[in-house]
């Protein structure tokens, strides 16, 4: 640490331990929640150890926050959980829970090593996307072992490597489509996976939102969840390949809500933002026409759908502004930023 002490942290390298300390605050309620009603005694301890992380996530970007004199984000606290609430998810919900939330955190930790400079950020880091590595692991495996993971579709071996030798590979819109590749399934069964977890998160949080225009823009999103699962559902069911379960079923009918209006639709809006970012990914390696046009729509719904999100988190006055560069134009004139 002695060595970065004159290097201030760069504008990516603060990006990213906003938005870890953000989503881990969060992360800390609703786990904290959760194991007042987990009864599995593989689920439990996967659980405890989340929670562990996510506190100690918490002390050591507060400490590089507090290290830079920068204030420390106001996040999610104990007033955004009622550990008193009834149980809302079964524990298999639970469980596919943390293995979306650790798939998700290993790539974030990834981008976050690859964006950080000083050797402090690097070290945590890479010791954040260790941990979480372990976790997943165990977490994939107890889903394995209970039986409730949707392995992905198989491929048959081919006979020999072969090579496209007609423009046709990509076409996609009229006549007889070309079988998906290993990419493009992998791709729609992750972003599947996510979508169902997306579903059943949601319809909880709209059973229990207090705030008729969040319940009513959470009902929306379900509506939009269920609408792309479908679309690769029928993309699935043409190439007679398995699609992953859904997870609605493991909901109680409890209507005391768990969590605070602004802790769920951050957890809503970060679902959007994260899906667009993977079909983004999807589609930089996808080759067939008609999936590219899934995509770009499917992306667009997204982003109309997470700027109206925004819209209404601002004002209910719970979207928490990020750092920001220095308001140059304002300064130039003599204006108090």
């Amino acid at each position: 640490m002695e060595k970065n002490r004159n290097i201030p942290l760069s504008a990516s390298e603060m990006a990213s331990l906003w938005t870890q300390y953000m989503f881990d605050t969060m992360s800390t309620c609703f786990f904290n929640y959760a194991l007042i009603h987990i009864e599995d005694k593989d689920i439990r301890p996967l659980y405890e150890k989340a929670l562990e992380l996510s506190k100690v996530h918490v002390e050591k970007i507060r400490g590089f926050f507090e290290g830079e004199n920068y204030p420390v984000p106001q996040g999610f606290s104990e007033e955004d959980v009622n550990l008193n609430a009834p149980r809302l998810f079964q524990d298999p919900f639970y469980l596919n829970y943390l293995y979306i939330m650790t798939l998700q955190g290993l790539t974030g930790y990834g981008l976050s090593v690859s964006t950080s400079i000083r050797n402090d950020l690097r070290k945590y880091y890479i010791e954040c996307n260790q941990e979480t590595m372990q976790l997943f692991d165990q977490t994939i495996d107890t889903m394995l072992s209970k039986g409730i993971y949707t392995r992905p579709p198989t491929l048959t071996p081919p006979k020999s490597v072969d090579f496209v030798k007609e423009q046709s590979f990509l076409t996609g819109w009229f006549g007889e489509r070309r079988p998906l590749t290993a990419m493009e399934i992998g791709d729609i069964t992750f972003n599947m996976n996510k979508m169902h977890l997306h579903v059943a998160m949601k319809v909880g949080f709209s059973q229990v939102a207090q705030s008729k225009k969040v319940r009513n823009y959470i009902n929306r999103g379900v509506k939009i969840s269920n609408k792309h699962i479908d679309e690769f559902e029928s993309i699935f069911r043409e190439e007679k390949l398995n699609s992953p379960m859904s997870w609605q079923s493991f909901i109680t009918d409890s209507t005391e809500p768990p969590f605070s209006d602004k802790l769920m639709m951050y957890q809503v809006q970060l679902s959007s933002q994260v899906s667009i970012a993977f079909y983004g990914s999807a589609f930089s390696v996808n080759t067939r026409r008609d999936l590219a046009g899934k995509y770009t729509a499917l992306t667009a719904e997204l982003a109309r759908f997470a700027e109206d999100g925004a819209n209404l988190m601002i004002n209910k006055g719970w979207l928490e502004q990020p750092p920001l560069a220095s308001d140059r134009r304002h300064l130039m004139k003599g204006k108090k930023v």
